[in-house]
Protein backbone atom coordinates (compact mmCIF):
# COMPACT_ATOMS: atom_id res chain seq x y z
CA UNK A 1 0.00 0.00 0.00
CA UNK A 2 1.90 3.04 -1.30
CA UNK A 3 1.01 6.38 0.28
CA UNK A 4 3.73 8.59 -1.19
CA UNK A 5 3.47 9.65 -4.85
CA UNK A 6 7.01 9.05 -6.14
CA UNK A 7 6.25 11.01 -9.31
CA UNK A 8 6.30 14.22 -7.25
CA UNK A 9 9.83 13.63 -5.96
CA UNK A 10 11.89 14.23 -9.12
CA UNK A 11 14.16 11.20 -8.61
CA UNK A 12 17.33 10.78 -10.69
CA UNK A 13 19.73 7.83 -11.16
CA UNK A 14 22.26 7.80 -8.34
CA UNK A 15 19.97 9.59 -5.85
CA UNK A 16 20.26 8.55 -2.22
CA UNK A 17 16.85 7.76 -0.69
CA UNK A 18 16.09 7.28 3.01
CA UNK A 19 12.82 5.71 4.16
CA UNK A 20 12.80 6.41 7.89
CA UNK A 21 10.25 4.42 9.84
CA UNK A 22 10.17 2.02 6.92
CA UNK A 23 8.01 -0.53 8.75
CA UNK A 24 7.88 -3.67 6.63
CA UNK A 25 9.26 -1.93 3.57
CA UNK A 26 6.35 -0.78 1.42
CA UNK A 27 7.94 2.54 0.41
CA UNK A 28 11.51 1.27 0.56
CA UNK A 29 10.75 -1.40 -2.04
CA UNK A 30 9.14 1.22 -4.28
CA UNK A 31 12.27 3.37 -3.84
CA UNK A 32 14.34 0.36 -4.92
CA UNK A 33 12.32 0.21 -8.13
CA UNK A 34 13.63 3.65 -9.12
CA UNK A 35 16.52 3.48 -11.58
CA UNK A 36 20.02 3.21 -10.03
CA UNK A 37 19.06 4.65 -6.65
CA UNK A 38 20.95 4.08 -3.39
CA UNK A 39 18.34 3.18 -0.78
CA UNK A 40 18.40 3.02 3.01
CA UNK A 41 15.60 1.79 5.24
CA UNK A 42 15.59 2.70 8.91
CA UNK A 43 13.22 1.69 11.67
CA UNK A 44 13.04 1.61 15.48
CA UNK A 45 11.74 -1.97 15.44
CA UNK A 46 14.13 -4.81 14.64
CA UNK A 47 11.35 -7.20 13.58
CA UNK A 48 10.15 -4.68 11.00
CA UNK A 49 13.61 -4.73 9.44
CA UNK A 50 13.61 -8.54 9.41
CA UNK A 51 10.33 -8.54 7.48
CA UNK A 52 11.62 -5.84 5.13
CA UNK A 53 14.72 -7.90 4.35
CA UNK A 54 12.55 -10.92 3.53
CA UNK A 55 10.50 -8.85 1.09
CA UNK A 56 13.59 -7.35 -0.53
CA UNK A 57 15.07 -10.83 -0.97
CA UNK A 58 11.79 -11.99 -2.54
CA UNK A 59 11.79 -9.12 -5.06
CA UNK A 60 15.48 -9.64 -5.84
CA UNK A 61 14.70 -13.26 -6.70
CA UNK A 62 12.48 -11.99 -9.50
CA UNK A 63 14.94 -9.27 -10.51
CA UNK A 64 12.23 -6.72 -9.70
CA UNK A 65 14.47 -3.98 -8.24
CA UNK A 66 16.52 -1.38 -10.12
CA UNK A 67 18.54 0.18 -7.29
CA UNK A 68 22.33 0.14 -7.02
CA UNK A 69 22.15 -0.90 -3.36
CA UNK A 70 19.80 -1.17 -0.41
CA UNK A 71 20.73 -1.22 3.28
CA UNK A 72 18.72 -1.57 6.48
CA UNK A 73 19.52 -0.32 9.97
CA UNK A 74 17.98 0.24 13.38
CA UNK A 75 17.69 3.98 13.98
CA UNK A 76 15.85 6.64 15.91
CA UNK A 77 14.23 9.44 13.89
CA UNK A 78 15.14 11.94 16.64
CA UNK A 79 18.84 11.09 16.35
CA UNK A 80 19.64 9.97 12.81
CA UNK A 81 23.15 8.53 12.24
CA UNK A 82 23.94 10.55 9.11
CA UNK A 83 25.92 13.66 8.26
CA UNK A 84 24.19 16.88 7.24
CA UNK A 85 22.98 16.99 3.62
CA UNK A 86 23.28 13.23 3.07
CA UNK A 87 20.13 12.34 1.10
CA UNK A 88 18.37 13.47 -2.07
CA UNK A 89 15.00 12.09 -0.96
CA UNK A 90 13.73 11.56 2.59
CA UNK A 91 10.47 9.67 3.14
CA UNK A 92 8.77 9.67 6.54
CA UNK A 93 5.39 7.95 6.21
CA UNK A 94 3.04 7.44 9.18
CA UNK A 95 5.81 8.06 11.73
CA UNK A 96 5.57 11.53 13.29
CA UNK A 97 2.25 10.79 15.02
CA UNK A 98 4.11 8.21 17.13
CA UNK A 99 6.97 10.50 18.23
CA UNK A 100 6.69 12.51 21.49
CA UNK A 101 9.57 14.85 20.51
CA UNK A 102 8.32 15.47 16.99
CA UNK A 103 10.10 18.85 16.72
CA UNK A 104 13.45 17.08 17.11
CA UNK A 105 12.40 14.47 14.55
CA UNK A 106 11.43 17.15 12.01
CA UNK A 107 14.74 18.92 12.56
CA UNK A 108 16.61 15.68 11.88
CA UNK A 109 14.65 14.97 8.68
CA UNK A 110 15.58 18.39 7.31
CA UNK A 111 19.19 18.27 8.55
CA UNK A 112 20.09 15.18 6.54
CA UNK A 113 18.32 16.39 3.37
CA UNK A 114 20.44 17.99 0.66
CA UNK A 115 19.61 21.56 -0.45
CA UNK A 116 17.27 21.57 -3.44
CA UNK A 117 16.01 18.07 -2.65
CA UNK A 118 12.73 16.59 -1.44
CA UNK A 119 11.03 15.50 1.77
CA UNK A 120 7.76 13.51 1.72
CA UNK A 121 5.78 13.16 4.94
CA UNK A 122 2.48 11.44 5.62
CA UNK A 123 0.39 11.33 8.78
CA UNK A 124 -3.18 10.28 9.58
CA UNK A 125 -5.64 12.93 8.44
CA UNK A 126 -7.24 14.94 11.25
CA UNK A 127 -10.95 14.07 11.08
CA UNK A 128 -10.78 10.33 10.22
CA UNK A 129 -8.15 9.99 12.97
CA UNK A 130 -10.28 11.96 15.44
CA UNK A 131 -13.14 9.50 14.93
CA UNK A 132 -10.79 6.62 15.77
CA UNK A 133 -9.73 8.38 18.98
CA UNK A 134 -13.38 8.96 19.95
CA UNK A 135 -14.32 5.33 19.32
CA UNK A 136 -11.51 3.68 21.27
CA UNK A 137 -9.06 4.57 24.03
CA UNK A 138 -7.03 1.46 23.16
CA UNK A 139 -6.29 2.87 19.71
CA UNK A 140 -4.01 5.63 20.97
CA UNK A 141 -3.00 4.27 24.39
CA UNK A 142 -1.26 1.18 23.01
CA UNK A 143 2.53 0.92 23.19
CA UNK A 144 4.04 2.97 20.35
CA UNK A 145 0.54 4.25 19.60
CA UNK A 146 -0.44 7.67 18.30
CA UNK A 147 0.40 10.56 20.60
CA UNK A 148 -1.18 13.41 18.61
CA UNK A 149 -3.49 14.29 15.73
CA UNK A 150 -2.16 16.74 13.14
CA UNK A 151 -3.98 19.50 11.37
CA UNK A 152 -2.58 20.23 7.93
CA UNK A 153 -1.72 23.89 8.54
CA UNK A 154 0.05 23.09 11.82
CA UNK A 155 2.20 20.35 10.31
CA UNK A 156 3.15 22.49 7.29
CA UNK A 157 4.22 25.39 9.55
CA UNK A 158 6.14 23.06 11.86
CA UNK A 159 8.12 21.51 9.01
CA UNK A 160 8.70 24.84 7.28
CA UNK A 161 10.08 26.23 10.53
CA UNK A 162 12.62 23.38 10.41
CA UNK A 163 13.92 24.60 7.05
CA UNK A 164 11.90 23.26 4.11
CA UNK A 165 9.26 24.77 1.81
CA UNK A 166 5.88 23.14 1.23
CA UNK A 167 4.85 22.71 -2.42
CA UNK A 168 2.22 19.98 -2.75
CA UNK A 169 -0.24 17.74 -0.91
CA UNK A 170 -2.95 15.12 -1.38
CA UNK A 171 -4.94 12.57 0.59
CA UNK A 172 -4.76 8.78 0.30
CA UNK A 173 -6.48 5.51 1.25
CA UNK A 174 -10.12 6.56 1.51
CA UNK A 175 -11.35 2.97 1.49
CA UNK A 176 -9.18 2.27 4.56
CA UNK A 177 -10.86 4.87 6.78
CA UNK A 178 -14.09 2.89 7.40
CA UNK A 179 -12.02 -0.21 8.20
CA UNK A 180 -10.28 1.59 11.06
CA UNK A 181 -13.57 3.00 12.34
CA UNK A 182 -15.03 -0.50 12.40
CA UNK A 183 -11.92 -1.86 14.06
CA UNK A 184 -11.97 0.80 16.77
CA UNK A 185 -15.70 0.32 17.34
CA UNK A 186 -15.29 -3.45 17.70
CA UNK A 187 -12.07 -3.11 19.73
CA UNK A 188 -8.62 -2.61 18.15
CA UNK A 189 -7.20 -5.80 19.65
CA UNK A 190 -10.14 -8.08 18.80
CA UNK A 191 -9.57 -10.75 16.16
CA UNK A 192 -13.05 -12.34 16.17
CA UNK A 193 -15.13 -9.56 14.62
CA UNK A 194 -16.65 -11.02 11.44
CA UNK A 195 -17.33 -7.61 9.90
CA UNK A 196 -13.81 -6.32 10.57
CA UNK A 197 -12.25 -9.51 9.23
CA UNK A 198 -14.41 -9.39 6.12
CA UNK A 199 -13.39 -5.78 5.45
CA UNK A 200 -9.75 -6.73 5.99
CA UNK A 201 -10.08 -9.48 3.39
CA UNK A 202 -11.46 -6.87 0.98
CA UNK A 203 -8.46 -4.61 1.57
CA UNK A 204 -5.99 -7.46 1.09
CA UNK A 205 -7.77 -8.46 -2.12
CA UNK A 206 -7.61 -4.85 -3.32
CA UNK A 207 -3.89 -4.65 -2.50
CA UNK A 208 -3.05 -7.88 -4.31
CA UNK A 209 -5.35 -7.64 -7.33
CA UNK A 210 -5.46 -3.85 -7.80
CA UNK A 211 -8.88 -3.85 -9.51
CA UNK A 212 -9.80 -0.73 -11.47
CA UNK A 213 -13.13 -0.31 -9.66
CA UNK A 214 -11.73 0.02 -6.13
CA UNK A 215 -8.88 2.17 -7.42
CA UNK A 216 -11.41 4.52 -9.02
CA UNK A 217 -13.53 4.64 -5.85
CA UNK A 218 -10.46 5.28 -3.70
CA UNK A 219 -9.29 8.19 -5.87
CA UNK A 220 -12.80 9.61 -6.12
CA UNK A 221 -13.28 9.65 -2.33
CA UNK A 222 -9.74 10.61 -1.29
CA UNK A 223 -10.37 14.39 -1.19
CA UNK A 224 -13.18 13.85 1.33
CA UNK A 225 -12.48 10.52 3.03
CA UNK A 226 -8.74 9.92 2.56
CA UNK A 227 -7.23 8.40 5.73
CA UNK A 228 -3.74 9.82 5.17
CA UNK A 229 -2.54 13.39 4.64
CA UNK A 230 0.53 13.47 2.38
CA UNK A 231 2.78 16.55 2.22
CA UNK A 232 5.74 17.35 -0.03
CA UNK A 233 8.55 19.78 0.74
CA UNK A 234 11.72 21.05 -0.89
CA UNK A 235 14.82 22.23 0.97
CA UNK A 236 15.97 25.65 -0.29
Amino acid sequence: MITIDFNRLDIYPGDRILDIGCGEGRHLIEACRQNSTICVGGDFGFQNLVETRKKINFHQTFDDLCCKSVDLSLMDVTNLPFCDNSFDIVICSEVLEHIPDHARAMSELVRILKPGKFLAVSVPRFWPEKICWCLSDEYFNANMGHVRIYKKTFLIKALESSGVKFFSSHHAHSIHAPFWWLKCFAGPNRTDSKLVNLYHRLLVWDLMKKPKLTSFIDKLLNPVLGKSLVLYFKKP
